[in-house]
Formats: C-alpha cells, structure tokens, sequence
C-alpha cells in the first residue's frame, strides 16, 4: 500500500482541465474539419469529372462529322479545315470548341481508329487503354496519383457506324494541389485551435479553480494546527465555489468553536473541582490523623465531604448541560415548542412551589405562537431565570412574566424587584463560573453557570437573552425568539412525512 501511495504522483487539476479542454477541442475540430474537407473535395472531384465530361462530349460530337474511319487526315482536317486554315492561322477560328478541349493542357486527348490503333494523341497516356463501345468515366491508378480516365466509342452523325474510338484523362494536378493545400491548412488550423484551447483551459481554470487553491492551503494548515484561526479569502463570486468557501469558512468556525468549548470545558472543570476535592481530602487526611476518635469532629466531617460531594455532582451535570446546550444546532434543529403552554407550565409550578412569593404573568397573545426551539430546553431557560429571581429577591418577594409578541419574533419577560446588579457587571453574568458576590451566591447554592447555560440554549435556536438591571432596583431578563409561520410549519411538516 505504501510502494502504491508514493508511485502516484500529482496531477494537477488545471493540467487536467487544459489537457480535457484541448482533446474536446481536438476531436470536435477533427469531426467539423472531416466534415468541411469531405464536401470539398467531392464538390472539387465532381468537378473535375465534369470537365472531363464536358471535354468528351465536345471532341466525340466535332469528330462524329466523318462519315467515313478515322485516320490521321480525317482528323486534321476536323481540326483545321482547308477552308479555314488561313483564317485559323490568323487567329480568327481560334476559339472553335475542339480546339479549346485539345489545348487544354489538363486533359490528355488519345483517339483511335475502330482497329484500336492510336492515331491521334496529346500527350502519353498515363494509364493502361481500356476500350469501349459505351460512354464510361472512372478513377484509375496513374503513376503519381489517381487520375480520371473517360473512354467513349465515336459515332458517325450519318451512317451511325463506329468510326473510331477516344480515350481522356484528366491528369487531376490542380485537383490533388487543392487536396494538398487544403490538408496543410487544416493541419495548422488544427495545432492552433488545439494549443489555444490548452492555454485558454488552463488560464481559465486557474482563475476559476482559485478558491479551490485557497481551500487547499487552509486545509493544510488547518491540519498542521488546528487552533489557527485562518480561514478561506472570501471572494466577490457569486458561484457554486463561493458558496463552497462560506461554507467551508462556517464548517472552520464551528469546529474551532467545539475545540475552545472542549478546551474550556476541561479548564472550568479542573478549576471548579479543586476546592471541593481539597476540602474533602483535607477532612479525611484529618480523620485519618486524629479526628476519627472525637464523634463530633467525625460528624462535622462526614457531613462536609458530603455537602462537597453533592456540589461536585450539581457541578458536573450542570457543566454537562453547557456543554449540550452549545450543540443544539445539530441536535435539536427541527424541534417546535407552542411558547404560551411552557409559559403558563412554568409560572403555575413556580406559584405552587414558592406560595410566599407573588407571580404575576402579562400575556398579551391571544393565540398559540410557535417558535423553533426544543420544549424542555425552553422550559430550562424560564426555571433558570425564575431560580434567579427568587435568590435575590429575599425584600420584595416579586416576580412578573410577561409575553408578547412582535412582527416576527415572541419576547418572554423576568423581572424581580431583589438586590439588582451594577453596571460593570451586567455584561459579564452570562461568562461561565462568573458570580457578582462569590460569598453570597456560595451560600445559595450558585455554581455559576445557569445564566451561563440559559444563553447558549437561547442563541442556539438564534434567539437571543438581554439584562436589564440597577442596584436596589431589581433585574429584568428578557429573552426574544423568532416565530414559526404556518407556511414553514407546513413545509416542515411536510419534509418530516416524507422522511418518516
């Protein structure tokens, strides 16, 4: 496995592109140019066999005026008469069809006498003599290339009697000149369209697949240090790969967020448990020494270790419960809770448990509102916030829930009239561990972590927890969350059938 890995070597992704880019160029030119150059040269051949053709009618017609075999005489006297001569010398009968066809230099023109003797010729023949009574016209092996070759048997116009015989061929020069040309033509057309596209492929991919190229280095020294902070260049695209990147840059995010919570979580939790971990050893090392045989000092100590161990215990699920409430995004995404029935749950168990309390609850909606949160998380929130209100409101025994709505989002209100907080440290209560007055929230059984834990879950669900509060005047938590329509209930509803 290991021989295999290191024989593969890298093969570029632009390289690819170019290369793909050229070999569908290549082969969509070759079929195009396959196309082009065969018309042309049928439409170049079929025009070659027409001036032979042409040729043949002309020659066989003039020489068809004998009524008697064809000789040597006959012929020049066809081609020249006595009559004419003077005229043909002084270039008046120049332009006569026979002698255009027989000067064109083209064609090859061999007449026979009906014995098949060769009594006329313009040139030496470039193929082997195949005569016939019938007009014929064919391709034939020559000695450099193909040629045509027309052979035909020469009527008398009077008597219709065979008077001889013509053969002619078409030396079809210009015709493969044309082949030629047109070939080389088509060969360097062809490097160029091919090395163009090469390059254009290649310069194209490398400006397309450039964010490919920045998540390539990301990942590499993402992998080298998983703590770095680097993320991908965000480009101004608005593509397949731009879309990629922000998503790639969001998965960076969340994963460097999991890796400080985890990070945290183990920090918090060495740090919470070293008090009450040194305050039991520290009774039962002195048990241990001396106070085992003194009953009350036993007692005292037992009892201690006991309180500490019930702290530590309170603690770790509590840390357990930050720890999920920081996760909700992937396990409770599709939860929906009615906001008024928790409400109204967690307002009757508060009077019913604290009747030397007075709870007071505003509702101002007036039908059922649902929002994108799981029900136990929400209910966890308000027993959070009202445990708090109850704490330090020892005075003014107080606490009022309110409920109400907005455009799109519904707003649960806890306000007690206790202690209050001063302004330096309203910012700070939601931090982890973070107690206004350690001494006083010790005593109450505070840990820490409750408001802590109260806006994860809240901003999980992308709602979000405020303060407001004032010395001697109490506190108010407000918490806002965004309302489910009944158009994306139904799609939800809807797309949780279909996967059941």
């Amino acid at each position: 496995m290991e021989k295999a890995k290191k024989q593969k070597k890298f093969f570029s992704l632009k390289l690819k592109w170019a290369l793909g880019t050229s070999v569908g160029s290549f082969i969509i030119f070759c079929i195009v140019a396959m196309s082009l150059f065969s018309a042309f040269t049928q439409n170049l051949l079929h025009s070659e066999r027409e001036l032979l053709d042409s040729g043949m009618s002309v020659i066989s017609q003039q020489l068809g005026r004998s009524d008697t075999t064809l000789d040597r005489t006959q012929i020049s006297n066809i081609i020249i008469p006595d009559r004419e001569r003077d005229n043909f010398i002084s270039g008046q009968r120049y332009r006569r069809p026979i002698i255009q066809e027989l000067s064109d230099s083209h064609l090859i023109v061999n007449i026979y006498n009906p014995q098949k003797r060769n009594i006329f010729s313009t040139g030496e023949s470039l193929s082997h003599v195949q005569l016939s009574r019938s007009k014929q016209v064919r391709e034939v092996k020559g000695p450099t290339h193909n040629v045509l070759v027309g052979t035909q048997a020469i009527y008398s116009h009077h008597n219709h009697r065979v008077i001889g015989y013509l053969q002619v061929e078409n030396k079809l020069n210009a015709y493969y000149k044309s082949y030629n040309q047109f070939k080389l033509v088509c060969f360097f057309a062809m490097l160029l369209v091919v090395l163009t596209s090469g390059l254009l492929g290649y310069f194209l991919s490398y400006f397309l697949l450039q964010p490919l190229g920045d998540i390539h280095d990301t990942v590499k020294e993402i992998s080298q240090d998983p703590t770095k902070s680097i993320r991908v260049p965000i480009t101004g695209r608005n593509d397949e790969l731009a879309e990629l990147t922000a998503m790639f840059n969001e998965m960076l995010d969340r994963m460097q967020r999991y890796i400080e919570q985890q990070s945290q979580f183990v920090g918090d939790v060495s740090h919470e448990l070293r008090t009450p971990v040194a305050i039991i050893q520290g009774h039962l090392e002195m048990l241990q020494r001396w106070g085992k045989d003194d009953p009350n000092v036993l007692d005292d100590s037992l009892a201690a270790s006991l309180a500490e161990t019930k702290r530590m215990k309170n603690l770790v699920q509590e840390m357990l419960d930050l720890s999920r409430a920081e996760q909700v995004e992937i396990n409770f995404r599709n939860q929906r809770t009615v906001v008024n029935d928790v409400v109204h749950q967690v307002f009757n168990n508060f009077k019913m448990l604290y009747p030397k309390f007075t709870f007071t609850l505003d509702d101002d909606l007036h039908s059922p509102v649902i929002s994108n949160i799981y029900r136990d998380h929400l209910e966890q929130v308000l027993v959070i916030l009202c445990d708090n209100a109850i704490k330090y409101s020892q005075e003014r025994r107080e606490v009022h829930i309110s409920l109400s709505r907005g455009m799109n989002t519904v707003e649960i209100g806890v306000q007690d009239f206790g202690e209050g907080i001063a302004p330096e440290d309203v910012k700070k209560v939601f931090d982890r561990f973070y107690r206004v007055d350690k001494a006083r929230s010790r005593k109450k059984g505070g840990n820490g972590l409750g408001l802590s834990i109260a806006k994860r879950l809240i901003e999980g669900y992308h709602g979000s927890i405020a303060l407001e509060s004032s010395i001697g005047a109490g506190s108010i938590f407000r918490i806002i969350l965004p309302i489910i329509g009944e158009d994306d209930l139904g799609k939800n509803s809807t797309s949780a059938e279909d996967k059941n």
